[in-house]
Protein backbone atom coordinates (compact mmCIF):
# COMPACT_ATOMS: atom_id res chain seq x y z
CA UNK A 1 0.00 0.00 0.00
CA UNK A 2 1.60 3.57 -0.86
CA UNK A 3 2.44 5.69 1.83
CA UNK A 4 -0.11 8.26 2.69
CA UNK A 5 -2.84 6.12 1.31
CA UNK A 6 -5.52 4.74 3.52
CA UNK A 7 -7.26 1.50 3.73
CA UNK A 8 -10.35 3.08 2.57
CA UNK A 9 -8.92 4.88 -0.49
CA UNK A 10 -6.70 1.68 -1.58
CA UNK A 11 -10.00 -0.23 -1.29
CA UNK A 12 -11.82 2.41 -3.74
CA UNK A 13 -8.64 2.52 -5.49
CA UNK A 14 -9.07 -1.46 -6.02
CA UNK A 15 -12.99 -0.83 -7.20
CA UNK A 16 -11.51 1.77 -9.76
CA UNK A 17 -8.91 -0.42 -11.11
CA UNK A 18 -11.24 -3.52 -11.40
CA UNK A 19 -14.10 -1.39 -13.50
CA UNK A 20 -11.36 0.18 -15.82
CA UNK A 21 -9.62 -2.83 -16.71
CA UNK A 22 -13.39 -4.09 -17.35
CA UNK A 23 -14.40 -1.77 -19.44
CA UNK A 24 -11.46 -1.74 -21.94
CA UNK A 25 -11.76 -5.41 -21.87
CA UNK A 26 -15.61 -5.22 -22.55
CA UNK A 27 -14.94 -2.36 -25.62
CA UNK A 28 -12.30 -4.48 -27.24
CA UNK A 29 -14.35 -7.48 -27.10
CA UNK A 30 -17.23 -5.23 -28.78
CA UNK A 31 -14.47 -4.08 -31.45
CA UNK A 32 -12.13 -7.34 -32.15
CA UNK A 33 -13.25 -9.98 -34.59
CA UNK A 34 -10.05 -11.98 -33.56
CA UNK A 35 -9.98 -14.96 -31.95
CA UNK A 36 -6.82 -14.52 -29.57
CA UNK A 37 -7.99 -11.05 -28.88
CA UNK A 38 -11.35 -12.05 -27.21
CA UNK A 39 -9.44 -14.69 -25.62
CA UNK A 40 -6.97 -12.10 -24.09
CA UNK A 41 -9.96 -9.45 -23.12
CA UNK A 42 -11.98 -11.81 -21.43
CA UNK A 43 -8.96 -13.10 -19.38
CA UNK A 44 -8.34 -9.39 -18.23
CA UNK A 45 -12.05 -9.54 -17.28
CA UNK A 46 -11.21 -12.62 -15.02
CA UNK A 47 -8.37 -10.80 -13.58
CA UNK A 48 -10.64 -7.63 -12.87
CA UNK A 49 -12.93 -9.62 -11.31
CA UNK A 50 -10.37 -11.16 -9.11
CA UNK A 51 -9.45 -7.41 -7.57
CA UNK A 52 -12.93 -6.70 -7.24
CA UNK A 53 -13.53 -9.63 -5.11
CA UNK A 54 -10.16 -8.54 -3.10
CA UNK A 55 -11.91 -5.22 -2.55
CA UNK A 56 -15.41 -7.10 -1.99
CA UNK A 57 -13.62 -9.23 0.59
CA UNK A 58 -12.15 -6.14 2.37
CA UNK A 59 -15.78 -4.48 2.42
CA UNK A 60 -17.04 -7.75 3.81
CA UNK A 61 -19.16 -7.74 0.51
CA UNK A 62 -20.50 -11.61 -0.44
CA UNK A 63 -20.09 -11.90 -4.30
CA UNK A 64 -18.64 -14.65 -6.04
CA UNK A 65 -16.24 -13.48 -8.65
CA UNK A 66 -17.71 -15.67 -11.67
CA UNK A 67 -20.48 -13.55 -11.11
CA UNK A 68 -18.62 -10.30 -11.99
CA UNK A 69 -17.30 -11.67 -15.58
CA UNK A 70 -21.10 -12.92 -15.82
CA UNK A 71 -22.25 -9.83 -15.63
CA UNK A 72 -19.55 -8.06 -17.60
CA UNK A 73 -19.62 -10.74 -20.64
CA UNK A 74 -23.87 -9.95 -20.87
CA UNK A 75 -23.61 -6.54 -21.68
CA UNK A 76 -20.50 -6.68 -24.23
CA UNK A 77 -22.24 -4.89 -27.35
CA UNK A 78 -20.86 -4.88 -30.86
CA UNK A 79 -18.92 -1.90 -32.45
CA UNK A 80 -19.86 1.94 -31.02
CA UNK A 81 -22.66 0.53 -28.43
CA UNK A 82 -20.21 -1.86 -27.07
CA UNK A 83 -17.70 1.25 -26.49
CA UNK A 84 -17.94 0.98 -22.33
CA UNK A 85 -19.04 4.75 -20.78
CA UNK A 86 -19.61 5.13 -17.41
CA UNK A 87 -23.35 5.62 -16.78
CA UNK A 88 -24.93 8.97 -16.34
CA UNK A 89 -27.30 9.74 -13.85
CA UNK A 90 -29.22 13.56 -13.04
CA UNK A 91 -30.33 14.91 -9.83
CA UNK A 92 -32.00 18.16 -8.86
CA UNK A 93 -31.83 20.56 -6.16
CA UNK A 94 -35.24 21.92 -6.43
CA UNK A 95 -36.35 25.54 -4.03
CA UNK A 96 -39.40 26.85 -3.05
CA UNK A 97 -40.21 30.57 -2.66
CA UNK A 98 -38.64 30.23 1.38
CA UNK A 99 -35.51 29.00 0.27
CA UNK A 100 -36.23 25.06 1.25
CA UNK A 101 -34.95 22.41 -0.69
CA UNK A 102 -36.74 19.43 -1.78
CA UNK A 103 -36.19 15.98 -0.87
CA UNK A 104 -36.86 12.50 -0.77
CA UNK A 105 -36.69 9.67 1.06
CA UNK A 106 -35.26 6.56 -0.30
CA UNK A 107 -37.91 3.56 0.24
CA UNK A 108 -35.09 0.91 0.42
CA UNK A 109 -32.12 2.80 2.49
CA UNK A 110 -34.85 5.12 3.96
CA UNK A 111 -31.73 8.05 3.46
CA UNK A 112 -32.99 11.32 2.06
CA UNK A 113 -31.37 13.17 -1.03
CA UNK A 114 -32.51 15.26 -3.76
CA UNK A 115 -34.51 14.04 -6.16
CA UNK A 116 -31.92 11.78 -9.23
CA UNK A 117 -32.37 9.13 -11.63
CA UNK A 118 -30.95 7.46 -14.82
CA UNK A 119 -30.92 9.29 -18.13
CA UNK A 120 -32.88 8.49 -20.61
CA UNK A 121 -32.58 7.87 -23.96
CA UNK A 122 -34.72 10.64 -26.09
CA UNK A 123 -34.06 13.22 -23.23
CA UNK A 124 -31.88 16.25 -22.69
CA UNK A 125 -30.54 16.04 -19.19
CA UNK A 126 -32.49 19.03 -18.28
CA UNK A 127 -35.55 17.28 -19.55
CA UNK A 128 -34.24 14.22 -17.39
CA UNK A 129 -34.05 16.32 -14.40
CA UNK A 130 -37.79 17.67 -14.43
CA UNK A 131 -39.31 14.63 -15.25
CA UNK A 132 -37.67 13.08 -12.30
CA UNK A 133 -38.95 15.81 -10.09
CA UNK A 134 -42.41 15.11 -11.15
CA UNK A 135 -42.43 11.79 -11.19
CA UNK A 136 -41.11 11.41 -7.42
CA UNK A 137 -42.30 14.36 -6.15
CA UNK A 138 -45.50 15.99 -8.05
CA UNK A 139 -43.56 19.42 -8.43
CA UNK A 140 -43.06 20.91 -11.38
CA UNK A 141 -39.82 22.70 -12.10
CA UNK A 142 -37.54 24.88 -14.70
CA UNK A 143 -34.12 24.85 -14.84
CA UNK A 144 -31.68 27.73 -13.62
CA UNK A 145 -28.50 26.79 -14.32
CA UNK A 146 -25.84 23.43 -13.61
CA UNK A 147 -24.00 23.48 -10.70
CA UNK A 148 -22.20 20.10 -10.90
CA UNK A 149 -20.76 17.22 -13.19
CA UNK A 150 -18.89 15.15 -10.58
CA UNK A 151 -17.62 11.43 -10.71
CA UNK A 152 -19.45 9.36 -8.31
CA UNK A 153 -16.93 6.61 -8.14
CA UNK A 154 -14.59 9.13 -7.49
CA UNK A 155 -16.89 10.92 -4.74
CA UNK A 156 -17.07 7.47 -2.95
CA UNK A 157 -21.12 6.52 -3.38
CA UNK A 158 -20.70 4.82 -6.20
CA UNK A 159 -18.75 1.34 -6.91
CA UNK A 160 -19.10 1.80 -10.66
CA UNK A 161 -18.76 4.42 -13.10
CA UNK A 162 -21.34 6.91 -12.56
CA UNK A 163 -20.83 10.51 -13.54
CA UNK A 164 -23.91 13.01 -11.89
CA UNK A 165 -25.45 15.97 -13.62
CA UNK A 166 -26.61 18.28 -10.50
CA UNK A 167 -29.00 20.88 -11.69
CA UNK A 168 -30.27 23.68 -9.96
CA UNK A 169 -34.19 24.20 -10.43
CA UNK A 170 -36.92 26.34 -9.43
CA UNK A 171 -40.28 25.27 -8.05
CA UNK A 172 -43.10 26.50 -10.26
CA UNK A 173 -46.53 24.34 -9.68
CA UNK A 174 -47.89 20.89 -8.65
CA UNK A 175 -47.82 19.82 -5.40
CA UNK A 176 -46.23 17.49 -2.80
CA UNK A 177 -47.33 13.65 -4.09
CA UNK A 178 -44.75 11.22 -3.53
CA UNK A 179 -44.04 7.86 -6.13
CA UNK A 180 -45.56 5.36 -4.30
CA UNK A 181 -42.88 2.40 -5.19
CA UNK A 182 -39.51 4.93 -5.93
CA UNK A 183 -40.30 7.45 -2.46
CA UNK A 184 -40.74 6.61 1.51
CA UNK A 185 -41.50 10.66 1.68
CA UNK A 186 -40.97 14.08 0.21
CA UNK A 187 -40.99 17.57 1.81
CA UNK A 188 -39.70 20.78 1.74
CA UNK A 189 -36.89 21.39 4.08
CA UNK A 190 -34.93 24.41 5.81
CA UNK A 191 -31.04 24.17 5.60
CA UNK A 192 -30.97 24.08 9.49
CA UNK A 193 -33.74 21.45 9.62
CA UNK A 194 -32.57 18.65 7.40
CA UNK A 195 -34.02 15.11 7.61
CA UNK A 196 -31.66 12.43 8.95
CA UNK A 197 -29.75 10.59 7.47
CA UNK A 198 -29.16 13.04 4.52
CA UNK A 199 -26.80 11.45 2.40
CA UNK A 200 -23.81 13.54 1.20
CA UNK A 201 -25.20 17.10 2.47
CA UNK A 202 -21.85 18.00 3.13
CA UNK A 203 -20.57 18.28 -0.18
CA UNK A 204 -23.77 19.61 -2.02
CA UNK A 205 -25.05 21.20 0.53
CA UNK A 206 -23.44 24.64 0.60
CA UNK A 207 -23.55 24.81 -3.54
CA UNK A 208 -26.94 23.79 -3.12
CA UNK A 209 -28.29 26.46 -0.90
CA UNK A 210 -26.31 28.81 -2.75
CA UNK A 211 -27.81 28.13 -5.28
CA UNK A 212 -31.03 28.46 -3.72
CA UNK A 213 -30.26 31.81 -2.76
CA UNK A 214 -30.11 33.50 -6.32
CA UNK A 215 -26.15 32.84 -6.30
CA UNK A 216 -24.93 32.01 -10.24
CA UNK A 217 -21.79 29.41 -9.60
CA UNK A 218 -19.62 27.43 -11.67
CA UNK A 219 -20.18 24.19 -12.39
CA UNK A 220 -18.04 21.95 -9.55
CA UNK A 221 -15.86 19.24 -11.04
CA UNK A 222 -12.89 17.33 -9.37
CA UNK A 223 -9.74 18.64 -10.40
CA UNK A 224 -7.76 15.96 -12.66
CA UNK A 225 -5.26 13.84 -10.63
CA UNK A 226 -1.60 14.27 -10.50
CA UNK A 227 -0.70 11.50 -11.81
CA UNK A 228 -4.38 10.23 -12.91
CA UNK A 229 -2.62 6.94 -12.68
CA UNK A 230 -0.21 5.88 -10.31
CA UNK A 231 1.99 4.15 -13.08
CA UNK A 232 2.12 7.43 -14.90
CA UNK A 233 5.16 9.85 -13.82
CA UNK A 234 4.23 13.23 -12.63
Amino acid sequence: MSEGVGPEQFTRDLVRWSETLAAIARTGLGFTQSLYERERYEEVLHVAADIKAAADEVLEVEREKDHFVQEWMESVGEGVPGYVTPKVAVGAIVGDDEGRILLVKRPDSGIWLYPTGWADVGYSPAEVALKEVLEETGIECVPEQVIAVIDGQRMGFTRFGMYMILFHCRAVGGSLQGHPLETAGVGFFHEVDLPWPTAGASWWGPMAFAALRGERLAAAFEPPRAPIWRGNPE
